[in-house]
Parts: C-alpha cells; sequence; structure tokens
C-alpha cells in the first residue's frame, strides 16, 4: 500500500516508516500537517495514518480539509490524545480506525492488514477507471473521490459499457445497440451524448478513436504510482 504518515515525533516517525516499509508498503512521511495537505492534493494515496497534534495544521484539520475538497482516503488516526470529543471527530470525518500511543507496531501492522483486505473486497464489486472515478455496476453508480456522481440513464449506461469492456474499442454499433436499443440512431449523435458526458466529468477518463469508437484503458495503480 502507498500510505501517507504524518508525525512529528521524529523517532517515531523512523520507526514506523522503517517497520512498514520492511512489510512491503510505501511510506511517504511529513512532520507537518500543510506539507502533507499540499502532497495528498496532488497525489493519490491507499492510506493515511495522521497524528492529531501536528503543527501548522492538526490531523483533525487536515481530514476536515481533504473532505472539504473531496479527497477522501482510508484513514487511521495515531495520538496519545484520549479526549473523548477528538475521537468522536476523528469518527464523524470519515477515520476508519483509531490507535492510542503508546502502541506496538505489529498491532499497526495488523490494523492496516485489515484496511488493505476490506479494500480488496470492496475493489472486487468496484471497477477502477481512473485514480479518482470508480464505478460500481452493482450499485449503477459513478463516483468520484467516494462521491457519487448523478447521471442521466444514457450516461449511466454509457459508462456500464465502456467499464464492461476495459481496454478494448467499443464501436459505434455496440453503443447503437446497448444504449439506444438499435434505435437508427447516426454516429454523430452518439459521438454528442458521449462528448457531453465526457464534459461532465472532472477527470476524462474516455479515450476517443477517430472513427472506430470508444474505450477506457486498464488503470493498475502500482504503474500509476
Amino acid at each position: 500500500m502507498k500510505i501517507l504518515l504524518l508525525e512529528d515525533e521524529l523517532m517515531l516517525r523512523s520507526s514506523i516508516e522503517e517497520y512498514l516499509e520492511a512489510l512491503g508498503h510505501k511510506v511517504i512521511a511529513f512532520g507537518n500537517g500543510e506539507e502533507a495537505y499540499e502532497a495528498i492534493k496532488k497525489d493519490a494515496f491507499d492510506l493515511l495514518l495522521l497524528d492529531i497534534n501536528i503543527p501548522k495544521m492538526s490531523g483533525l484539520s487536515l481530514l476536515k480539509a481533504l473532505n472539504e475538497i473531496e479527497h477522501a482516503f482510508p484513514t487511521i488516526f495515531i495520538s496519545a490524545n484520549v479526549d473523548i470529543d477528538d475521537i468522536s471527530q476523528a469518527f464523524e470525518l470519515g477515520a476508519s480506525d483509531y490507535l492510542k500511543k503508546p502502541f506496538h507496531l505489529k498491532e499497526l501492522g495488523l490494523r492496516i492488514d485489515k484496511i488493505k483486505k476490506e479494500s480488496a473486497i470492496k475493489n472486487l464489486k468496484h471497477i477502477i477507471l481512473n485514480s479518482k472515478y470508480v464505478f460500481s455496476k452493482e450499485e449503477q453508480m459513478l463516483f468520484y473521490n467516494n462521491t457519487v456522481q448523478v447521471l442521466t440513464k444514457k450516461q449511466l449506461q454509457i459508462v456500464t459499457l465502456l467499464s464492461e469492456n476495459m481496454g478494448v474499442v467499443v464501436d459505434f454499433e455496440k453503443f447503437r445497440t446497448y444504449v439506444w436499443n438499435d434505435e437508427p440512431i447516426d454516429n454523430a449523435s452518439i459521438r454528442a451524448e458521449i462528448s457531453r458526458f465526457r464534459k461532465l466529468l472532472k477527470e476524462d477518463f474516455i479515450i476517443n478513436l477517430k472513427g472506430v469508437g470508444y474505450k477506457i484503458e486498464k488503470y493498475f495503480p502500482e504503474k500509476n504510482r
């Protein structure tokens, strides 16, 4: 997993980083919240490990700021703080877990493994389109950073067809059959509908092969990080 660690205690930060990398994780560590926030805005992570009492921007403030820009990642808070209000706020902001200092590094590893397994189960039901977009065929929903996107019926059919054929070009005839139920619609009208859909996307993951059709490339997180 690609993990962002926010911890201002140098020795503890180094210990956690060394331990998790020995387990095969990639760890990017920061000592203040502002630097971590800027990094998260530019990159995708599988997990955030956040202390609460951190210089410049607390772990709680960081998670709140990420929620405001719709950046959502599994999060574990690691803190000596036992204030029930802070703990409650952490979970209200979407934290997955809370680990009180001092803790055994092996316990942290076990909790990370639990989140990793939960993510793997979730991904079986979800098709990852790119670093931000996920499509749930079962729920018939498109998510951007875990936020449901409002789609028309035809837009939903378009993304369903393309996601079921990841890496394969979908020609106009397939769109005509699946989305328009074999209605006598011309290619220009199909292109126009797909173009309107692409303009609504915050990140365009649909590739146009001129005169042939459209496709979504298969997304490999390890390759794109």
